[in-house]
Formats: C-alpha cells, sequence, structure tokens
C-alpha cells in the first residue's frame, strides 16, 4: 500500500461519486415522471416493471443516443480496440469490432427495431416465449444469460487488472467498488439510472480519451503514427480470410439479439425512435473508436518502452506479454500524472457503462421470462420488483465472484458470444419474419447449430475439433468460416423442421396424439382424446393472440380483469372491446 498512487485514487473516487449521485437523480427522476403519466389522462401509464426495465418507454433522442451507443461502446470497445491496432499479429487490418458493431446496430435498426418495439415486448425473449411456449424459452435464455453474466464479469476483471497497473491498488477494491456502484444505482432506478449514467460515462469516455491522445502522439519517444504506418496497420493474409469473414458475420449478426440492444430499443418512445437511435448509435461507434485506435497506434509507435520508465520483460522492448493492458499502460507511462488520471476516469467509465446495462439486462430476462412466465404468472407487481431487485443484486454478486476467481473469464464470453450467433440469431429471425415456425424446429436447431459450433473446437479451453472442416491445418487449427456455416444449418434447420411438422399434422399423416407440445392439437374435456385445432394458423391469428396475450399478461401483472371493454393501456396499440369482439 506504501507505493498506492493516491491522487490517482482520489480522481477515482470522485468520479464513482459523480456517477452514483447522477444514477440516483435519474432514479428520483424516473419515480416523478411516473406519478406525473399517471395524473396526465393523455398519457399512457406503464407497469411497474416496465418502468424499472425499460423507464416506462419514455426515452428520447438526446439520451436514447448516448444509451444506445453505450450498447456496445464500453471498456471491453476501447481497451480491445487498442489492444487489435497495438498487437503486431492483429493491426488495424484485422481490427473489425468497431465497424462490425456498428453494422449490428445498423442491421438491427433495420430487420428487429420497429417491429419489436411495435408488438410492445419487454424482454428479447417474449417472441421466443409466445411462438415457442414458456419452457422452450427458458432453454433459449441460457445462452442470454451466461453471455451478459461472463460480459460483465470480463470487463469488471479488465479493470480491476487497469488499476492495479496505474494506481499499484489491489484489484480485488476495484472489481468490487466499481460493482457496488453499478448494482446501487440499478437497484435504485433501474433503466432510468442506466441510461442517464451512460450520457455522463460515454461523455467521460470521449473527453477523457481525446485529452490523453495530444500528449501521447507528441511524446518524444513515440514515432509520428503515419511514418509508422507499417507497425500498425497490418497486413492481409489471404489464408485467413475465411477467419476474416466468419468474424465479421458473426460482429454484424451476432452483436443483434442481447437483451442490452433490445432493451434500448423496447425502451424507446415510438418505433421510428427505436429505428433511428440504432443508425445514431451506430455513428457514435465509429467516432467513439477513434481515440482508442490512435492511442493503439502510438503505442505501437514507442521507440523503446524502457526509456519512457516501462520495465520491459519482453526483448523487443515492448510490452507485448501486457498488449490487454496497452491502453492503460499508454496513458499512464505517455501522459502527465493529471491526464493520467482523466483517462484512467475514461477507462472506468467505460467499464462502469457496459456493467450497469448488462446486470441489468440478465436480471430482467430472469424476473419476467423465467420467474413470472414459468412459475409465477399471477405475481403482481410489488413481487416483480422484489423479485427484479433480487436479482440485480444476485447477477453483480456472481458477476464480481467470477471477476476475481475465474482466470479465463473472458475466453467463456466469447465462446457465449458465438453461441448467441449460431444459436439466438437464427431463432430471433424466424420467429419474426417466418409464421410458420415452431417449437420442433426451434428445438432441433438448437441442438443442431450448437453441435456444430462445438464440433469445430474451442481452442481457448483446447478442446480438439471432431470435424475438421475444409482448410483446417494443426498449427492454423480453423480457416473455414465454420460459425457462420453452423448459424446458417440451424436456420435451415428451424424452417425446415418447422413447415415438415405442420405438413404432416395437419394433413393427418402424423396422429395429434405425438403432438407432445400441443401446437397442432388439444386434448379434448370429455374422453381424453387428442384432435387438431381447427382451421390452419394465419398471421392474422398470430397478431390476434400476441395481441390478447400481451393484454391478459398485463392485466394480471395489474391484478386487473379484462371485461366489459375495460382493457389496460398498451404502448403501442389500444384495443377497444368492439377491436377485440371483431377480431
Amino acid at each position: 500500500m506504501s507505493n498506492v498512487n493516491w491522487g490517482g485514487v482520489i480522481a477515482v473516487i470522485v468520479f464513482y461519486l459523480l456517477i452514483l449521485l447522477v444514477g440516483l437523480w435519474a432514479g428520483w427522476y424516473g419515480k416523478r415522471e411516473k406519478r406525473r403519466r399517471e395524473l396526465d389522462e393523455s398519457q399512457v401509464v406503464t407497469s411497474q416493471d416496465e418502468e424499472s426495465m425499460l423507464a416506462g418507454r419514455n426515452i428520447g433522442w438526446f439520451v436514447g443516443t448516448f444509451t444506445m451507443t453505450a450498447t456496445w461502446v464500453g471498456g471491453g470497445y476501447i481497451n480491445g480496440t487498442a489492444e487489435a491496432v497495438y498487437d503486431p499479429a492483429v493491426g488495424l487490418v484485422w481490427t473489425q469490432g468497431p465497424w462490425g458493431y456498428a453494422l449490428s446496430l445498423v442491421l438491427g435498426g433495420l430487420l428487429f427495431a420497429r417491429v419489436m418495439r411495435r408488438r410492445g415486448y419487454v424482454t428479447l425473449l417474449d417472441p421466443f416465449q409466445e411462438t415457442f411456449g414458456t419452457r422452450m424459452g427458458g432453454l433459449l435464455y441460457i445462452p442470454a444469460l451466461v453471455g451478459e453474466i461472463f460480459w460483465t464479469s470480463a470487463i469488471l476483471a479488465a479493470l480491476g487488472a487497469t488499476i492495479s497497473v496505474m494506481l499499484d491498488l489491489d484489484r480485488t477494491y476495484s472489481v468490487i467498488g466499481s460493482a457496488a456502484v453499478a448494482v446501487l444505482y440499478t437497484l435504485f432506478g433501474g433503466l432510468y439510472s442506466v441510461a442517464y449514467t451512460d450520457v455522463v460515462q460515454l461523455t467521460c469516455i470521449f473527453l477523457g480519451l481525446w485529452l490523453c491522445v495530444p500528449f501521447v502522439l507528441s511524446h518524444e519517444h513515440v514515432t509520428p503514427i503515419a511514418t509508422s504506418s507499417g507497425l500498425w496497420v497490418g497486413h492481409w493474409d489471404w489464408r485467413y480470410a475465411g477467419v476474416w469473414a466468419d468474424t465479421a458475420l458473426l460482429l454484424m449478426f451476432g452483436g443483434i439479439p442481447w437483451q442490452v440492444y433490445f432493451q434500448r430499443v423496447l425502451s424507446s418512445k415510438s418505433e421510428r425512435t427505436a429505428m433511428v437511435l440504432s443508425f445514431l448509435a451506430a455513428v457514435g461507434c465509429i467516432i467513439m473508436a477513434i481515440p482508442p485506435v490512435l492511442l493503439g497506434a502510438a503505442a505501437r509507435s514507442v521507440t523503446d518502452w524502457r526509456e519512457v520508465g516501462y520495465d520491459a520483460k519482453h526483448p523487443s522492448d515492448k510490452p507485448i506479454s501486457e498488449s490487454s493492458m496497452i491502453l492503460p499502460l499508454t496513458i499512464q507511462y505517455l501522459t502527465p500524472s493529471f491526464v493520467g488520471w482523466c483517462g484512467l476516469g475514461a477507462v472506468s467509465a467505460a467499464v462502469m457503462s457496459s456493467a450497469d446495462s448488462s446486470v441489468l439486462s440478465a436480471s430482467s430476462m430472469f424476473t419476467r421470462n423465467v420467474y413470472q412466465l414459468v412459475f409465477r404468472e399471477n405475481a403482481g407487481e410489488r413481487e416483480m420488483q422484489v423479485v427484479l431487485k433480487c436479482a440485480i443484486f444476485g447477477v453483480g454478486v456472481v458477476a464480481c465472484w467470477m471477476a476475481l476467481t475465474v482466470e479465463s473469464i473472458f475466453d467463456l464470453w466469447i465462446l457465449c458470444s458465438d453461441l448467441v450467433y449460431v444459436v439466438l440469431f437464427p431463432q430471433l429471425f424466424c420467429v419474426i419474419y417466418i409464421s410458420a415456425s415452431n417449437t420442433y424446429g426451434s428445438i432441433t436447431a438448437y441442438i443442431v447449430g450448437l453441435f456444430f459450433r462445438i464440433a469445430g473446437g474451442i481452442s481457448a479451453f483446447k478442446v480438439p475439433p471432431l470435424i475438421e472442416y475444409p482448410f483446417y491445418t494443426d498449427e492454423d487449427g480453423q480457416l473455414f468460416p465454420f460459425k457462420t456455416l453452423s448459424m446458417l444449418l440451424s436456420f435451415f434447420t428451424l424452417v425446415i423442421v418447422s413447415y415438415i411438422t405442420q405438413f404432416l399434422f395437419k394433413n393427418g399423416h402424423l396422429s395429434p396424439k405425438f403432438d407432445i407440445f400441443r401446437i397442432f392439437s388439444h386434448k379434448t374435456e370429455q374422453g381424453g382424446n387428442y384432435i387438431l385445432k381447427t382451421g390452419p394458423e394465419t398471421e392474422k391469428d398470430r397478431k390476434i393472440s400476441t395481441e390478447r396475450y400481451r393484454i391478459q399478461k398485463r392485466a394480471s401483472t395489474k391484478n386487473e380483469t379484462v371485461q366489459n371493454g375495460n382493457f389496460p393501456s398498451c404502448p403501442d396499440q389500444q384495443m377497444t372491446h368492439e377491436q377485440i369482439t371483431a377480431l
């Protein structure tokens, strides 16, 4: 403790207090807005769980742009971008994260934002459970949940390592402190606190990193990056074109089916706002990537790291063994102390902007899609709020514990992101755009996608491949885009199996008694025989059942009774008694 940089510690504490105060204020502001809408008869009143999970579907343009950008711009984003540019084996050519995630936001806005917001869903898993049933939705919850938890743990672990390097402070304090602050204001204000702190955090990231850039680029031991481009631009190798394409598609499409994204989409004031915010956030992702790219390039252009005070342990006199820490190392050794403290605040802000939203995302899905829809369909608002707060606390504790104890947590998150791409994306696309999708196709596609992804091997955990795809070598591993192949196999399996089962059951080729998920048949009250449901389900039928499902769930949540045309309000659509009767 004698070597602790107390100036930096004080700067971090001041920053954390600022974020905590903003988060608490945002929670108070959200409660005041809810009371105002309750008194204004022209305003749509949302349930308490929607207030906590979706900020009352009241996020506008200014806050929405910041919080949507924070979907991907966080600790992993800025640290990973700087590391990729610095790493001689990667370079700018292979730094795909910034533009890959930006395109994922554009595609999410074009394909899913409007329709998801129009249907009034609360979480990413709602359409799965409406179409495939609550238990299949619970199965799809697994990759979504572990992905959020592992991501939170990974960035908390990265922050702990950053603090230990820059402040010479035990990483345990920084991990626990960061998790405690994020969990506390999220407990108090839900998405309101997350969204408004995103404004402060992204501002700190932008200003803090740009403050560091001129000092780093003008440092006497940094070669001008324009003349040293050969060191950090990287080199294209056609042997790895398949890996490059696989990673690009994973980022673009696998970056869509995450609750942290749809949390922002579904909290927007309208479906058009949700779509446009996705586009604005894509621009924000590119802008926020510029400072870490410049800092990574400058770090690679340092002539000798020992001359700036770094104790190099590598023959090249560059911190290759600590490339994952290159951003904080650059800020520490190539900027004055006061500038370094601002840069450290930017890194801390980036981590917290990711951690709070991931904790809320995992907790929201558990509370609504597991606790309420699987176990307690008639749970009231107060009970749901208690469960949500317990889930936020529990997810925060688990993520903090894993950050301190699990060494390979980032590798686990990468594996989960693969599963989100291979398993969840085709399921999401089918459930939104292919009306014939059913539980038989879903569960078969789940198994097929999971098998072919795992069969490709997991190099981080030294799991050898069961299938050697084309161009495989012992030295380079899988060079074929097998993750995308696994995703496509999962997609076509879902479509083909869904259409086949629909044809077999509805045309009498299979007895209704074999319809174990009761999709095409039901059991009669007298005699217990299984008979086919009358008439094919049309898109209109699906929309009706979806609307009735949503009305019924809201009624049960509010402990109200749907009768005499008194239907609870829906943010997007209000159906009168005559409309329901006509349907």
